[in-house]
């Protein structure tokens, strides 16, 4: 049953060590590009999250064979376009962004129409990023104009390379138009604001002819396709993301210490780790090593004694995207006011995080100024919470939830938090990790 947890005491001072699940990023990559790979591919340390299950049973409906064994996974790819399915296919993406954007990628040559749904979150999220630049290249979809699941997507086998320019720094978007390249003859050429950049790295680790040219502000891509590859296999390093919420916990006690062993800390998804570093958090990288194209290390965190309020450089937005909550509950115990801009695309995410950021720091006591894309957080570094509350209706979002514990078990108060649940699309294990480095947790 998906109850409410409750918390009212803070957690001890620590000196731990852990390692937190796979990252999802990549576990989807993985099972995406191994559907389209010829031959066997397995994933170990895949993240068993319900975001990469429904990506298992949305491959499987789609004439997939996936074999899901406790230490690892494997898929059995028949190559690109190889999929083999029933007529009148409804393929289910939960509450993943990232599964629902880039699946209609390999379906654009697809003949037979097929439905995409999601829960109630997705289903209110735009899709008008992927459809536009999907349509370009010879795909349909059903209702015309619509934007938002559920929709239907007919693939065309006459699709024809286009040049598209990716204007939001969104990393879904950007992959889903090399995804739908792979399928493609000629070349694909897209401009892209910066963004993680995991499936360029699996796209030359597997040898597919891309071409990168890296500007300031954005990415040159070039992509030529219907090019097979092989299946392969992957050990799937730890999440930066999830790390994140640990990294504040730590910093926000006193006399504590955290290391984290071998996390992904592929330069563009580290924006977090610059901006806490800026606040004036002591974050050290060790065993750094190179795998396949993507940086692991073991992260090495200790408790801040001063944490320093901060004007936020746009440049770090794309790469801390996920990490932003977590991040506004360390400006609240800054010194000083911090702030965030150009963070409209927050609101894009599960929930419209901005807005619900603002409204649990203003029921915690901290003073904000909110925009539409903007937020000032008065910092109070005696910040202590002494009351009751309760946090709820904020749409089942995993990363509200798990920014919440994370304030209770660092700040004191009686916290009573809804849709503990919502973890199970992205960190199953959280709360298992919190109660292992002393927290309690009922």
């Amino acid at each position: 049953m998906n109850k409410p947890v409750f918390i009212n005491k803070k957690i001890k001072n620590f000196n731990k060590k852990i390692e937190v699940s796979g990252d999802k990023s990549l576990s989807i990559r993985w099972a995406l590009m191994a559907s389209q790979a010829i031959g066997k591919s397995r994933a170990y340390n895949l993240l068993r999250s319900e975001d990469v299950i429904n990506t298992l049973k949305c491959l499987s409906k789609l004439g997939v064979k996936i074999k899901l064994d406790n230490n690892y996974c494997e898929i059995n790819g028949k190559g690109i376009n190889g999929f083999i399915h029933k007529k009148n296919l409804v393929l289910d993406a939960g509450n993943s962004g990232t599964l629902g954007r880039l699946i209609l990628a390999l379906l654009i040559r697809n003949p037979k129409k097929i439905k995409i749904i999601g829960d109630h979150s997705l289903s209110k999220r735009d899709f008008s990023r992927v459809i536009d630049p999907l349509k370009k290249f010879g795909a349909n979809f059903y209702p015309k104009n619509k934007k938002k699941l559920p929709i239907y997507i007919q693939g065309n086998e006459s699709v024809k390379p286009i040049n598209y320019y990716e204007s939001k720094g969104s990393a879904q978007c950007k992959s889903s138009v090399m995804l739908a390249a792979l399928n493609t003859p000629g070349k694909t050429i897209l401009k892209a604001k910066k963004s993680r950049d995991h499936t360029e790295i699996l796209f030359n680790y597997l040898k597919i002819p891309i071409k990168v040219k890296r500007k300031k502000n954005f990415d040159l891509i070039e992509v030529k396709g219907r090019k097979n590859f092989q299946g392969f296999n992957y050990k799937i390093p730890s999440d930066i993301s999830s790390s994140a919420f640990f990294i504040v916990l730590t910093l926000l006690l006193d006399s504590s210490s955290l290391i984290i062993k071998n996390v992904n800390i592929n330069p563009t998804r580290i924006g977090s780790i610059t901006i806490l570093k800026k606040m004036g958090a002591k974050i050290t990288f060790k065993n750094k090593k190179m795998y396949k194209g993507e940086k692991i290390a073991d992260i090495f965190v200790k408790s801040a004694k001063t944490l320093r309020a901060i004007n936020c450089p746009l440049k770090l937005n794309s790469s801390a995207i996920d990490e932003f909550l977590i991040i506004f509950l360390v400006a609240a115990k800054a010194k000083g006011v911090s702030y965030f801009k150009d963070l409209a695309e927050l609101n894009q995410k599960e929930s419209p995080r901005l807005k619900f950021g603002s409204k649990i720091l203003n029921m915690m006591g901290i003073k904000t100024l909110l925009t539409s894309d903007s937020i000032k957080i008065f910092g109070n570094p005696n910040l202590l919470l002494n009351k009751k509350y309760e946090i709820k209706n904020y749409l089942k979002d995993h990363r509200i939830f798990m920014m919440c514990t994370i304030a209770a078990v660092s700040h004191g108060g009686q916290l009573k938090i809804h849709d503990s649940d919502s973890i199970k699309s992205s960190f199953p294990s959280f709360l298992n990790i919190i109660k292992n480095i002393g927290g309690k947790i009922n």
